[in-house]
């Protein structure tokens, strides 16, 4: 589908390569150093740019400077998500647009507790902690919007030599738009069949020969499809200052203000779906309830404040050495109340149409905030006639958590439960007065690392490449917490756990090129993830995977792949296989005289990926992926911990994504999503428990269409879930909740370009 908006993405006519290349890297989606591969000798930061209408959809780099070479030079599993996809779909969250990548899937949370903000697993393994802004880690429980987002960036494998703890399955990076050399404004308008209005707005304005302002925003507010009593809006703003566009030292200025207001969504019980098993007959046998049901009250509600600046700054050292400088200060809060649902309630000998549902009143009151600093520098050299491109780098990071406790969050009375298949918001909720209890749970890590990657270049057809990583840590948490008898109820006991250590993660690769436009590759990773890695909660007990006593899970992965650019390098393809192998999961008690434990678990996650992205024509345009993923814990018991740690790993999910160009006025797209069963629990001899055991495979098929009004307007109406499939979009771990898909909806879009 043809995006009539203009690209921010053009290198200024008659400027040097070097130049246009650090232009480049502002915009961020095109960043130095793609060179033509028939140029053999080394130029740092040579580049093609290349218009974002002929190529709306390929990527040749991602935005770090730690990976210095062309995507398709890259010994390691990347996709990126243009944001030209993004809005060719309608796509205005980050979980709706990493739905272009295959082997993601979402997760709902615990039991009667909803996850907040992006949660979702990437081969197999929790990723929510893994997501990076321009290269720096996110924090806090937020709703992703895509309104300041150049392209996402996935990378998938062990990645701790390049982000640092954790990041078993990879990483998410979104690189932020950037002011440019170009004057353009742009703005979008829609209305969907939930009710909500979308609007956005991109304004890049010249402010002299070598400085720009930009600043993107978004309003939203409104419905969710499917879900009639939903209501949830946003409103943020991203402005960014540029100096020295063009020069060898450029500035930039930038930070990202959201705020979002609406009631959480606790999802439906899962009476009734697919899959779906109770040892009561009668339950078991149930009819489904309705995916529009909402069991909260009408108090409930849920409010995000995240917010971020940055100072980064490029320095060209000498013709072939770049230094980059990246300093963030980040906050987020979020405060939530929810009332969750429970089990059963009794009698369920009657008619089900009366039938209750027991609910609960929960609080998340969170706040995040990062303090980092980072330096890299990017040097080309030769050595004996082996040519080298080496980044190094320095990071120092500081991140907080701070969780206080709160009570008064009211009294239900006969509210405590609901109607299963009528549930009211209306019920009388008396003492509803949130107020701080006294307890509180507060963590931070500070973090300093040291890293270096370099690229030989042996010669035309061999390449070799190896990362190295040294990160020393510190976690530390604290807590006040009620103290048992003797003591007076209400007192309160401070509680402090620390835990230090030194981190080495690796990786190395080998590449083989047949043809210029081709690549083979084998390459090694591995990463780590200590205790309290994801919420900096150490535990104080000995029998919890947290605790201070604990070793670091290690993450060891092994990938052989092969990527190709063809159709004059408008169309990428790949082809992964991949092993990784996780250990020290979970703890094992080994002396229960002592209390002793030792760490145990160790699971093997393996597949094969395929993907496409580019153009197959002028007028057709392509992204695609597929997966396996073959999930085995080959050490540990049968039990339902050992179970948990080869959960929610379809064996196969695809998605596809295609456009094509009629004529001059008018585009088609058309798109699906495969995803293949997704166990609740997988452990030979487990038994069954009452809930929903999984969630059933499914397809979903998605289509637009684009008119364009006049050189400068264009309509958009995307319509999802083509054949209005009935399917479970995320199941809670007990399996008595879940979110279902989203009917057959529609949203159209005005997008209007300057």
């Amino acid at each position: 589908m043809s995006s009539f908006i203009r690209s921010c993405k053009h290198a200024t006519v008659g400027q040097p390569r070097l130049t246009q290349s650090l232009i480049a890297v502002a915009a961020l989606s095109v960043p130095f150093g793609a060179q033509a591969q028939e140029n053999k000798e080394t130029r740092l930061g040579e580049v093609t740019v290349t218009a974002s209408a002929e190529a709306p959809y390929k990527a040749d780099k991602v935005s770090s400077p730690k990976l210095t070479q062309p995507l398709l030079d890259t010994t390691q599993t990347i996709t990126v998500i243009k944001k030209e996809v993004m809005q060719e779909q309608g796509a205005a969250s980050l979980m709706e647009a990493l739905q272009n990548t295959p082997g993601i899937t979402l997760q709902l949370g615990e039991n009667g507790n909803t996850s907040a903000g992006d949660t979702f697993q990437m081969r197999g393994f929790s990723a929510q902690s893994s997501i990076f802004v321009d290269g720096i880690r996110d924090l806090g429980a937020v709703t992703r919007d895509v309104f300041n987002i150049e392209q996402i960036e996935v990378s998938r494998g062990p990645a701790g030599t390049d982000v640092g703890r954790g990041a078993a399955s990879g990483y998410i990076n979104l690189a932020s738009k950037l002011p440019t050399q170009e004057t353009a404004v742009s703005s979008t308008a829609g209305y969907d069949s939930g009710n909500r209005k979308r609007i956005t707005s991109d304004a890049n304005v010249l402010l002299g020969d070598s400085s720009a302002f930009r600043v993107n925003l978004i309003a939203q507010k409104g419905g969710q499809m499917g879900r009639k009593v939903i209501e949830k809006q946003t409103a943020g703003i991203a402005p960014s200052l540029a100096f020295g566009l063009g020069t060898p030292t450029r500035v930039y200025l930038f930070s990202q203000h959201v705020r979002q207001d609406g009631m959480p969504d606790g999802g439906v019980p899962a009476i009734g779906v697919k899959g779906f098993h109770n040892a009561n007959p009668d339950v078991d046998a149930a009819p489904r309830v309705s995916g529009e049901n909402y069991y909260g009250y009408a108090s409930d509600y849920e409010k995000v404040n995240a917010d971020m600046a940055t100072v980064k700054i490029e320095h060209q050292l000498g013709p072939k050495t770049m230094l980059t400088n990246t300093s963030r200060y980040g906050k987020s809060k979020i405060d939530r109340i929810l009332t969750g649902m429970n089990a059963l309630g009794a009698p369920l000998l009657s008619a089900p149409n009366t039938w209750t549902v027991a609910r609960s009143r929960q609080s998340v009151l969170q706040e995040n905030r990062i303090l980092a600093n980072s330096t890299n520098v990017v040097s080309e050299f030769a050595t004996g006639g082996i040519g080298h491109t080496l980044s190094t780098g320095l990071e120092f990071l500081s991140e907080a958590q701070f969780t206080p406790t709160r009570a008064g969050l009211g009294n239900m009375g006969t509210g405590a439960t609901t109607n299963v298949y009528n549930p009211k918001t209306n019920d009388v909720l008396t003492d509803f007065n949130p107020f701080l209890t006294g307890q509180y749970t507060k963590g931070t890590t500070t973090t300093a690392a040291l890293y270096a990657f370099d690229t030989l270049k042996l010669s035309d057809k061999w390449q070799v490449n190896a990362g190295l990583r040294v990160e020393r840590y510190n976690t530390e948490t604290n807590a006040a917490t009620p103290g048992a008898a003797p003591l007076p109820a209400g007192t309160l006991i401070g509680t402090r756990v620390e835990k230090s250590d030194t981190l080495v993660s690796w990786k190395a690769g080998a590449l083989f090129k047949p043809t210029a436009n081709g690549s083979i590759y084998l390459a090694y990773a591995t990463s780590q993830t200590p205790p309290g890695s994801a919420n900096f909660a150490l535990s104080a007990s000995a029998s919890n995977l947290n605790a201070a006593s604990m070793d670091p899970q290690n993450t060891r992965n092994l990938e052989l792949g092969t990527k190709w650019d063809l159709i004059e390098k408008k169309l990428a393809v790949t082809a992964t296989a991949y092993r990784t192998e996780n250990r020290n999961e979970f703890p094992v008690l080994v002396d229960a005289a002592t209390n002793t434990y030792e760490q145990g678990g160790n699971r093997r996650v393996q597949g094969v990926e395929l993907g496409v992205v580019g153009q197959i024509t002028r007028a057709w345009s392509v992204i695609a992926g597929i997966a396996s993923m073959d999930a085995t814990l080959i050490e540990g018991a049968g039990t339902n911990v050992a179970g948990s740690a080869t959960r929610w790993s379809p064996d196969l999910s695809a998605n596809a994504w295609s456009t094509y160009k009629l004529n001059d006025n008018f585009s088609v797209g058309a798109g699906a999503r495969y995803m293949s069963e997704q166990r609740k629990v997988i452990a030979p001899g487990f038994p069954q428990a009452n809930g929903a055991q999984g969630i059933p495979s499914y397809w979903v098929a998605d289509a637009a269409l684009s008119y364009k009004v006049s050189k400068n307007v264009s309509l958009q109406l995307n319509v999802y879930n083509l054949f209005n499939e009935s399917y479970i979009a995320s199941l809670n771990n007990g399996g008595s909740r879940v979110l279902l898909g989203v009917e057959r909806s529609a949203r159209l879009t005005a997008n209007i370009g300057f």
